[in-house]
């Protein structure tokens, strides 16, 4: 049948488009996904810096100075965590009790911990270590000074607060108990750490030796291996996280300065009159 002008016309269209049809929608799929990924990392770093006073999943502190005394527990919570189950240091005779309850995972429990410091550099000015020419003194270190010079007792509890500490608290727990948590700690808490935990281990206990094998300068390998693979620990994840909520705690890192809480990454100059006032 004889094709008609209007055939013809549209069969001239369609054949001067048709080469056309692909590389369009590749542009638009491409325009789609590169829109969707600058809004999702933006949302992630959103997240991740907690500005504006807003709380991530990292609990971290407001941008304008919250008072830390409105949020208190019995200092007898406090005491009564210093027994044989948790990770300790000293007893809950002395006058200055700390409190840590974090989770290896957590991007602001690595700040607080003051051995990332590109992490710090990383959040925002704030939280750039005083040795990097910035303000924000890591406590953890402060606390450990204080502890070693028999001034102050110190209590790790761990809750989640970014969901791939699990197996690095095991760690830390089997290290404890080898007399290394500080060294498997700062190790953990580390660039290299965080990195290691968050984008390989997570919570994997197939990655037991890969987990070994890095804190080998801290704990022997095989020891450590055994240990993480016996699960012996494994139930301290779930009581660790009840003692955190019955403390009020939501979020990593929480501290507390015998009764008073600090809810997020705070400089050690934001705690030091309670530390004082303690001694």
């Amino acid at each position: 049948m004889a094709q008609t002008s209007k055939d013809i016309k549209e069969e001239i269209i369609t054949l001067n488009i048709t080469p056309f049809l692909t590389p369009i929608s590749l542009i638009f799929s491409a325009l789609i996904i590169s829109t969707g990924l600058f809004f999702g990392l933006s949302n992630i770093a959103n997240n991740l810096k907690g500005f504006n006073g807003v709380q991530g999943t990292a609990n971290t502190p407001q941008a304008v100075q919250p008072n830390p005394t409105q949020t208190k527990v019995d200092i007898s919570q406090i005491k009564s965590l210093f027994n044989n189950k948790n990770i300790t240091f000293g007893d809950e005779n002395r006058k200055l009790l700390f409190v840590e309850v974090a989770d290896p995972s957590c991007p602001y429990c690595h700040i607080a911990g003051g051995k990332n410091p590109e992490l710090n550099k990383s959040v925002g000015t704030q939280f750039v270590l005083q040795q990097d020419g910035g303000s924000y003194i890591a406590p953890i270190p402060e606390m450990r000074k204080l502890v070693d010079e028999g001034k102050a007792s110190f209590v790790y509890i761990y809750t989640n607060g970014h969901g791939n500490g699990e197996m690095a608290t095991q760690a830390l727990y089997c290290a404890y108990e080898k007399g290394r948590f500080w060294e498997a700690h700062d190790l953990l808490m580390s660039s290299s750490g965080y990195s290691l935990i968050n984008d390989n281990v997570k919570n994997d206990k197939s990655k037991s030796q890969e987990l070994a094998n890095f804190l080998s300068s801290a704990v022997n390998t095989n020891d450590m291996k055994s240990c993480l693979d016996s699960g012996k620990y494994a139930n301290r994840i779930q009581e660790d996280q009840a003692v955190a909520q019955s403390l009020g705690v939501t979020g990593t890192p929480g501290f507390f300065i015998n009764e008073t809480n600090f809810a997020g990454a705070y400089s050690w100059k934001d705690m030091e009159s309670i530390v004082q006032s303690s001694l």
